[in-house]
């Protein structure tokens, strides 16, 4: 039987002591903000973002509006609609891996700023560009009012990125609906190429659910997971639709669909909830 020396034991839990004193330090150090000089991987990210967001205008202008103005259309505004919403889609990748990325290694004092205004290139002004180019050159619109649902999403997301700033919410949800599944549910009607009247009526409810106070899930786990698979399988439908793949155009429609119910579903559920609470009031009062 080995006694163990008090001293040699006291000694012994010093020393651990310290090494978890300076693995706290190391792990704080790491996950402690930069200094605004420096950029985390998140950020690099972050600015992804903000480059898709403006090649998205950049071929919306290029490859849709200047043919309209200038005659010169020949199936090309097909290629560049589907590339400008392709961009839009790895916007949305890259806004959700620099969340990612920030929640796993160290992010930067300029992390929460970057990503406003990338979202706000991004998912208010290159949707709002894309509503008001979509009102100039379709048949039977107003350019007038297309651009008036414009300003609309534009002051919507606006709205939306200021009150996240300075808005607690409690953990695993957004309040209101989020900028890029704003973005990507406006661009998706506007593909639908439904009547103009209809179309305006969806815009604008797009809007009013980016700043409402209905709760959305935020993408963690599955969720992100799900969510990234969506993407891309998004990208595939505008690919075959824009190469003309037989059934590209159906799948187009499919993909244009399901992202509008997909938006639509939470404040269902909240309307669902809500009726179920009232038929439960009304049981109750009966029973009493």
């Amino acid at each position: 039987m080995t006694v163990t020396d008090p001293e040699t034991l006291q000694e012994s839990e010093d020393g651990e002591h310290v090494a978890r004193r300076l693995r706290w330090a190391r792990e704080r150090e790491l996950r402690a903000p930069r200094s605004p000089q420096h950029l985390s991987t998140a950020d690099v990210f972050t600015l992804g973002n903000a480059v898709c967001g403006f090649l998205a205008i950049y071929f919306t202008t290029t490859g849709v509006l200047i043919p309209h103005l200038t005659g010169e259309t020949a199936g090309g505004d097909r290629r560049s609609a589907a590339a400008a919403v392709t961009l839009l889609l790895i916007g949305s990748m890259c806004d959700l891996a620099d969340g990612l990325v920030a929640r796993k290694l160290r992010s930067s004092a300029l992390g929460a700023e970057l990503d406003n205004l990338a979202d706000l290139i991004s998912f208010g002004i290159a949707p709002a560009y894309f509503v008001v180019v979509w009102g100039m050159v379709t048949p039977g619109a107003n350019q007038r009012l297309s651009a008036g649902i414009a300003i609309v999403v534009l002051l919507a997301v606006v709205l939306r990125l200021a009150r996240f700033s300075c808005t607690t919410m409690r953990p695993g949800v957004f309040q209101g609906m989020p900028c890029p599944m704003g973005a990507m549910t406006v661009i998706s009607i506007v593909l639908l190429n439904p009547p103009f009247i209809p179309a305006v009526l969806g815009i604008v409810a797009v809007a009013a659910l980016m700043v409402s106070k209905v709760e959305y899930p935020k993408p963690h786990g599955v969720l992100a997971t799900a969510t990234l698979c969506w993407i891309v399988v998004s990208m595939g439908c505008l690919t075959a639709w824009a190469t003309g793949v037989p059934g590209g155009h159906l799948l187009l429609q499919v993909g244009a669909s399901l992202q509008v119910s997909l938006a639509l579903m939470a404040p269902l559920m909240v309307i669902r909830r809500k009726v179920g609470d009232v038929r439960a009031r009304r049981a109750e009062s009966r029973t009493h």
